[in-house]
């Protein structure tokens, strides 16, 4: 009977009827049509079905009761299977912050899961970035890392990509990451304890050039830590030729100079040659032939040479050019003589 006035809406006899028989979950969803919310809790409790709760969770919803949806949602998120459902309801509707409150609360449940951590830290990305990295400090180890890892970038929140790149041993893209938005991401201490676990040690050679760029003054202390993965020659090699960029664009012939002794002092004769056209327009023949001579390097010395000539020549021979074109035109524009007869006309 209670069932067939519940068919027919008759609310308040079916809530009289299943009150008598205890039937607790048709009294909670005849408690939702009356629009007592609470009442419809307490039975609910009582039938203890994930099945009522949700009903009971869902018509809160709808009738903006979202301290006693939350109650009923405790119920629910605690059943992995059940929890896409319950978020899809609240996204649905508009109701970002209520449904973080509910799942804020339920994290603390002793049945919560990984897809509750998972489902905030991606809520956390989209709509409370500011909440996002302390929640993944406290909890990153019961997270899914590579679907909360999509979500940050998505969100390009590079601070937490690189913190989650770290705890899930992709120390390359950690690195890649910082070095691509090192506003956001770079850190001097965790920069230089993931630089050092890096697969690919091209990224160290990268590290340097990206210290030199961003942050020059603390070059030697990234050469301290990566010191054991460098090849010794190619980083000496690598400052060289930074240092010949530098001294080519400052425009400083005095500094090109003192560059090109202190290769020959060091003993880097390729470097010396290197400078000597990357150097190329700061330098005097006059002064490169005198060190080349000096050192026995007039033969890597050589190319130098022979290019100074050709351009040397090549100037002799556009001033002969000139010159010539110069005695052509006074010639043309020498004016004839007059011829007069002796009537004095001309």
């Amino acid at each position: 009977v209670g069932d067939r006035c519940y068919e027919k809406g008759m609310y308040e006899a079916a809530k009289l009827l299943y009150s008598n028989v205890s039937n607790f979950a048709r009294l909670a969803s005849t408690l939702v049509h009356l629009g007592e919310y609470q009442a419809a809790v307490d039975n609910s409790r009582k039938a203890s079905s994930t099945r009522t709760w949700k009903e009971v969770c869902f018509a809160c919803v709808d009738g903006q009761e979202f301290h006693l949806a939350q109650l009923c949602g405790l119920h629910i998120v605690i059943h992995a299977d059940e929890l896409e459902e319950l978020m899809c309801y609240y996204q649905d509707r508009g109701y970002f912050e209520e449904l973080i409150s509910m799942l804020e609360a339920a994290l603390g449940l002793e049945q919560a899961h990984m897809g509750m951590f998972t489902e905030l830290a991606i809520l956390y990305s989209k709509f409370k970035p500011q909440k996002m990295l302390e929640h993944l400090e406290l909890f990153w180890s019961r997270v899914n890392i590579p679907k909360v890892l999509r979500a940050a970038e998505q969100a390009h929140l590079w601070a937490e990509l690189v913190f989650l790149y770290d705890k899930y041993e992709e120390y390359d893209n950690a690195v890649l990451t910082m070095m691509s938005h090192p506003t956001e991401a770079w850190k001097e201490g965790q920069f230089k304890d993931i630089i050092t676990k890096v697969a690919n040690v091209e990224l160290c050679y990268r590290a340097l050039q990206f210290y030199l760029d961003y942050k020059p003054l603390l070059i030697n202390d990234l050469l301290l830590v990566l010191s054991p993965r460098l090849d010794h020659t190619r980083t000496v090699s690598f400052f060289s030729k930074d240092a010949m960029q530098h001294a080519a664009e400052s425009r400083d012939a005095e500094l090109a100079q003192k560059l090109l002794q202190w290769f020959l002092e060091e003993g880097k004769r390729e470097c010396f040659a290197a400078s000597l056209f990357t150097c190329y327009d700061l330098l005097h023949p006059d002064m490169v032939l005198e060190l080349a001579w000096r050192h026995n390097l007039v033969d890597l010395a050589m190319p130098y040479f022979i290019q100074v000539m050709r351009e040397y020549l090549s100037k002799v021979d556009r001033l002969d050019a000139l010159e010539s074109l110069h005695k052509q035109e006074e010639h043309v524009m020498e004016p004839a003589p007059l011829m007069f007869d002796f009537d004095g006309h001309e």
